[in-house]
Formats: C-alpha cells, sequence, structure tokens
C-alpha cells in the first residue's frame, strides 16, 4: 500500500484525528491520552499503532511508560496529512473538550506533590499497618484546617459540617429540604456546635450573603442541581477575595439507574464541563483530579476539582 494510502487510511477514524492534533501541543503517554479523550487505553494503542505504521507519530520509553509524539522525521506525504489533521481536528465536537482536558493534564505533570499523593494512595490499602486508616489521616488534616467560614451547599444531614464545625470559625450549612434542615440543627445543638448553622436553600440561590465566606465545599452535591453551571455561579459569589471552592463529585458514567436510586439529576460530569464553568465563574487555579475509583460495578470514579476567587 502506498504512503499516500496508509495515510488516507489512517485518517479516517475522527479519535486518530484527535490524536494528532493532541500530540502537536506536546508528547503524551497512553495513559494521558486517555484522560484527555476519555477512551479505552486499548482502542488508543489501536489509533497509536496505525498513525506509527504511516510515519505520522514515534515513540519513546521513559522507565515503564511510552510517551508518543509527532515524527519529526515524517517525509512529506506524512507531514501534509498531520496538517491537514491539525486542521480538521478543530472542526471535530470533541476538540473544545479535548483542548481543556490537555490543558489540565500537562499542567498535572508539574505537580510533583500529586505524583507523590497518588502513588501513596495506591499503596495505602495493600499492607495493613496497626491504626493506619483514612479515618485517623481524616481527623489529622481537620487539625491543619485554619479559622475560617465555611459554606457546605448541598449538605444533606451535615456529616461534613458537623467535622468541619469542631474546627472552623463557622460553617454555614444549606439544603434544600425542611426536614433534613430541621434534623442537622437538632443535631449541631444537641452536639453543642454553637457555630455551625443550617440553613434551607437551593443550590442555585443559597440563602448567604455574598463574598461572606472563606471556602464553598459542594460535595456529592452538584449531580442534584437542575443548572450546575448557574450553581456554580451562584457559589463562587458567595467567596471573598482569595476564597476557594472546592467540589467533589463523580465523573461522568452511564448508570442509569443512579437517578432513580440516588436521585441525581445529572449521570456525573466531564471534567472539561467542570473547568468550562469554573472559569465562567471567574475562578483562578483551576484544578481538576480523579481522586478515587471504585473497584466493583459501575465503577464510579469521583472528581476533586477547586478554583480560586
Amino acid at each position: 500500500m502506498s504512503s499516500t494510502l496508509k495515510s488516507l487510511r489512517a485518517l479516517s477514524d475522527p479519535t486518530r484525528i484527535r490524536i494528532v492534533a493532541l500530540l502537536e501541543r506536546d508528547e503524551l503517554s497512553v495513559n494521558e491520552l486517555q484522560e484527555v479523550t476519555r477512551l479505552g487505553q486499548s482502542r488508543i494503542s489501536t489509533h497509536l499503532g496505525l498513525l506509527a505504521d504511516c510515519e505520522m507519530v514515534s515513540a519513546r520509553r521513559e522507565g515503564k511508560r511510552t510517551f508518543y509524539k509527532l515524527n519529526p522525521l515524517a517525509d512529506s506525504v506524512a507531514s501534509e496529512f498531520i496538517q491537514l489533521a491539525i486542521r480538521g481536528a478543530k472542526e471535530l465536537p470533541e476538540h473544545p473538550h479535548d483542548e481543556i482536558n490537555l490543558k489540565r493534564v500537562l499542567a498535572r505533570r508539574k505537580e510533583q506533590a500529586q505524583v507523590f499523593f497518588n502513588h501513596v494512595a495506591g499503596r495505602f490499602d495493600r499492607v495493613y499497618g496497626p491504626g493506619r486508616s483514612w479515618q485517623a489521616f481524616g481527623h489529622l488534616l481537620l487539625r491543619m484546617l485554619p479559622s475560617i467560614v465555611v459554606a457546605d451547599l448541598g449538605a444533606g444531614e451535615g456529616l461534613l459540617s458537623e467535622l468541619l464545625a469542631r474546627r472552623c470559625k463557622k460553617v454555614i450549612a444549606v439544603d434544600n429540604s425542611e426536614k433534613i434542615v430541621a434534623f442537622g440543627a437538632a443535631k449541631a445543638k444537641k452536639n453543642h456546635l454553637k457555630n455551625l448553622e443550617f440553613r434551607q436553600g437551593d443550590l442555585q440561590n443559597p440563602p448567604i450573603d455574598a463574598s461572606s465566606v472563606d471556602l464553598v465545599i459542594l460535595s456529592q452535591a452538584l449531580h442534584h442541581a437542575e443548572n450546575p453551571a448557574a450553581a456554580l455561579m451562584s457559589a463562587a459569589k458567595l467567596l471573598k477575595p482569595g476564597g476557594q471552592i472546592l467540589i467533589l463529585d463523580l465523573l461522568a458514567h452511564k448508570f442509569e439507574k443512579a437517578r432513580e436510586l440516588y436521585g441525581d439529576h445529572w449521570l456525573g460530569f466531564a471534567e472539561s464541563d467542570l473547568h468550562r464553568w469554573l472559569e465562567a465563574a471567574a475562578l483562578k487555579k483551576i484544578e481538576i483530579t480523579v481522586v478515587a475509583a471504585e473497584e466493583q460495578p459501575p465503577h464510579f470514579q469521583t472528581l476533586l476539582a477547586s478554583g480560586e476567587k
């Protein structure tokens, strides 16, 4: 088969066009391409093999990982098709999401602390150690909290709010259920947590003054919002200058029963959507990371997203 026909075959699939455009920005590993595109590892490897076969991409080993980049020694035919793919990628509907996810993946390379944490977290449950638990680590980290004002939006019965109130200056827990708010308030009173206040309200219009809190938390709450983008816009308005939003929620999934079982309005979120909404809320230093993955079906993955005002 001629090089022209090989190149035409290689670019007959939109996914391979996406990969070529991503590799124009930087060399990437299979895992990084998987995170950007949200495609399976074997599928990406197959596409890379076809692109390598027509000499559009090349590879290098670094330890146990293989990094791919556009072939700097590509002949004139391959080079011409590479440029066509880069231009064509901009017309694909996935392109804006790929751009956002790539930016996030490249930024994370520089965060050695995150790499170390992932390494430690991966080892944590493998070897038993007396007295070593996530519960203990959680209490240790709570002791490090400064004296700040926190808004816990979509707080439910207030488990997280109670923990935070033991260290923070003030915690405002917001939920849209009158019964849950009454239950949480009664429990806070019983536990003598005078700095924990429950308020009834909606995520998109929380009953909290603008520019009055240091930290807004939405823990597994955003997927219940009718309009997540509007909810994040409202949350950002609550922050003092320099304040921060922290979001724990599910990565986009296809477990439809979650709507019936848990009352979820959204089946998780794509990282690119969260990034776009946080940017629209005028937040800076945006970071989004998968921090947990369940081994049992349906294999939910948990995202931690943050942004600063």
